[in-house]
């Protein structure tokens, strides 16, 4: 398996989707890389030699923003939001969705497992 940026990518796919193992890089970021260096995209991942994978590298290091440092901005945004209390602060902290989606029902995901609560359906009195 070839390592790019420090990550396995696949052998038996065409490098465009091999890339997208990569923290950061979708399909669009890979094709065009590849557009930018003159490698197809369909080839597969295997065939590539070890200079060219070494320029996929520097590109996207130069260019892009990708793996650690991608995942170290996006936590400093998030812990900056929790420090001004902004509203989408404090859906973080509250582990609730934070870009406007309904929470009377779905939004299990952020929400997690449901979790029951004893007798809230109420015992009927005995007369």
């Amino acid at each position: 398996m070839p390592r790019l940026l420090g990550v396995d990518i696949p052998n038996d796919k065409p490098i465009q989707y091999s890339m997208t193992y990569l923290f950061g890089v979708g399909l669009h970021t890979a094709r065009e890389v590849c557009e930018k260096l003159g490698i197809d995209p369909t080839r597969q991942a295997s065939e590539l030699g070890e200079d060219e994978l070494g320029q996929m590298a520097a590109m996207l290091e130069r260019d892009y923003t990708v793996e650690g440092p991608l995942r170290r901005l996006v936590t400093t945004n998030i812990s900056r939001l929790r420090e001004i209390r902004s509203y989408r602060g404090m859906r973080h902290r509250m582990g609730l969705p934070v870009r406007g989606q309904r929470t009377k029902t779905n939004s299990r995901t952020r929400k997690g497992p449901k979790k029951t609560v004893a007798g809230k359906k109420g015992v009927k009195d005995l007369r």
